[in-house]
């Protein structure tokens, strides 16, 4: 138990937020050692390929990386992140949770498999995509990979980003870039094709964390998956990867996606179980979100589960706060420990924001914690069937270390109603009634 042992000790646990995020300022010290003998206004300029176009990604910091255009010749902005993910670009690419960025893979070679076509499974869900279309602004990679070779692909990467207006640069030194943003935080970014960089005077900085992303990324009716399952879990849409409604349909549930906004509260005799969705950008925005679950806390007798953007927003309901990370934690390969085994597991993440669990409210507990930072990684209730993940158990394109808890999530759920567990314990909000469900337990 060493790791546990120190990760329970470590003043991620106990010390002021000042004083959790000081491991990142030695991060900074070793390995900007070869980013700082340049000046902060650098240009990094690489050879463009015969024929292509040349493309420019400048960092409201000062710094710009000149390489070729391989997707949509269109200029954007916005805030350049990192993920460290070997695998899986079509579907980081689809992942709502990207939505406003500009996506660097640290991966150097992108593109040689090329990309999948639409089709999808028995519950109308793309199954290679956890969207409906790129969510990201803009990808930055270091080789793109021209020529593609995969049984499964219908396309480049290169021509879907130019069917879907996505900018794409290649020839960047993504490791010099990631050691910028390491340092110094993410920062805005401009991603624009053309001969000459644009002015830094002429580019609108506008930061996409300044406007509520969820409630973009989010359905805005009412969509029912698997009608015929023997459970009812209504999953708050806050930015739902496709593999989320798909694990918990696969578990057997009718699962009922709702928007981020919606009236859980007066419709909480209907579900057997309530799960909230990751989601972009920062979770202060979704007050509503967090007042329904602040009420639904207070009668709700059934398990609520969530996951990345629902682990902060469950958090804000029980009371505590959440900060943004200095440059999040994105990739698949990311050591969350378990405070309840000890066990370490390796998860799948894309976040930008952690709660802050220096002081946990009443009632409530720490269930995992990153091994790598010490930020929170999960809560839980201690007496109710209340605890959520801030990485992604359903895990497109993996691990799958996780994936048990949706099963757990489901039988839990499915315990309970066999058990005659009263949805609700008091009929005082929303106008839920006890006899409304006792009818649908």
């Amino acid at each position: 138990m060493p790791i546990l042992a120190a990760l329970t000790k470590t003043t991620a646990a106990t010390a002021p937020l000042a004083k959790r995020v000081a491991p990142s300022t030695v991060i900074k010290a070793r390995s900007l050692a070869s980013a700082i003998e340049k000046p902060v206004s650098a240009h990094y300029c690489y050879p463009v390929a015969t024929g292509s176009q040349t493309a420019h990604l400048q960092l409201r910091s000062g710094e710009t990386f000149t390489g070729g255009s391989f997707g949509a010749p269109v200029s954007t902005v916005g805030e350049t992140v990192f993920t460290t993910s070997l695998v899986g670009y079509p579907e980081s690419m689809t992942d709502p949770s990207y939505r406003g960025q500009l996506l660097v893979f640290t991966q150097p070679l992108v593109g040689n498999y090329g990309v999948p076509g639409r089709a999808r499974d028995a519950f109308g869900l793309l199954r290679h995509f956890e969207s409906e279309k790129i969510q990201c602004r803009g990808i930055v990679v270091g080789d793109y990979a021209t020529k593609y070779s995969h049984w499964n692909a219908v396309e480049s990467l290169s021509q879907w980003c130019e069917r879907e207006g996505v900018p794409a640069i290649t020839g960047v030194d993504t490791r010099a870039l990631v050691h910028i943003l390491r340092g110094q935080g993410s920062t805005l970014g401009s991603l624009n094709v053309g001969q000459t960089a644009t002015t830094p005077e002429a580019i609108e900085w506008v930061d996409p964390n300044a406007d509520n992303l969820v409630a973009q990324a989010s359905t805005d009716s009412v969509r029912v998956f698997n009608p015929d399952g023997d459970v009812h879990i209504a999953l708050i849409d806050c930015g739902a990867k496709y593999n989320i409604i798909r694990s918990l349909c696969e578990q057997g549930a009718r699962v009922s996606l709702v928007p981020w906004n919606h009236n859980i509260v007066g419709e909480l005799g209907s579900f057997d179980g309530i799960f909230i969705s990751n989601g972009p950008g920062s979770p202060t925005h979704c007050t509503e979100t967090i007042e329904q679950l602040r009420q639904a806390y207070a009668v709700y007798q059934r398990p609520i589960f969530g996951i990345c953007m629902g682990n902060q927003l469950m958090g804000l309901a029980a009371g505590m706060n959440a900060y943004k990370l200095r440059f999040g934690n994105r990739g698949h390969n990311q050591p969350a420990v378990d405070l309840t085994t000890g066990r370490c597991v390796i998860t799948s993440q894309n976040h930008g924001y952690a709660l802050d669990d220096s002081r946990m409210p009443t009632s409530w507990d720490r269930f995992y914690v990153n091994a790598n930072d010490g930020s929170n990684e999960g809560i839980r209730h201690l007496e109710k069937p209340f605890r959520s993940v801030q990485f992604h158990p359903e895990a497109k394109g993996g691990p799958l270390d996780t994936s048990h808890l949706f099963a757990e999530f489901i039988d839990q759920v499915r315990a309970m109603k066999a058990a005659g567990v009263p949805i609700i314990a008091d009929s005082s909000i929303g106008g839920v009634a006890k006899q409304s469900a006792s009818a649908t337990a």
